[in-house]
């Protein structure tokens, strides 16, 4: 749904004609999806009202309801410069450690593994 289609094998592009034409609402699914991508990398708050209404009757109506929900935060998402994407990587890549670690050393190793990860 949020991959592009420029590097699609020709087996792949078969099937997802396949499915598109037996499923209609994910084509128009796929649309609203990649319509707040742009929204979101254009810094365009002026296209979120339109891009509610059309959600709001497709498949991720209940994304759009919990944007609807918390609206400030998703428009000061949208026009602001600032983002928290370093900051939750790099606490997903020190879950992701802890995780792998789980019951097979102390502080110490785990210290070892941030630091080398680096």
């Amino acid at each position: 749904m949020t991959l592009g289609r420029d590097d699609l094998t020709k087996a792949e592009t078969v099937v997802i004609a396949a499915i598109e034409g037996g499923v209609p609402t994910l084509v128009d699914t796929r649309n609203i999806i990649a319509d707040f991508q742009g929204m979101i990398r254009r810094k365009s708050l002026s296209d979120l009202e339109p891009w509610l209404d059309r959600a709001k009757g497709s498949l991720v109506a209940s994304f759009a309801n919990g944007i609807n929900k918390d609206r400030a935060a998703v428009a000061a998402a949208i026009t602001s410069p600032w983002s928290d994407g370093q900051t939750e990587g790099q606490i997903t890549k020190l879950k992701l450690v802890k995780r792998q670690m789980y019951g097979r050393g102390k502080l110490d190793l785990l210290q070892a593994r941030v630091i080398g990860a680096g």
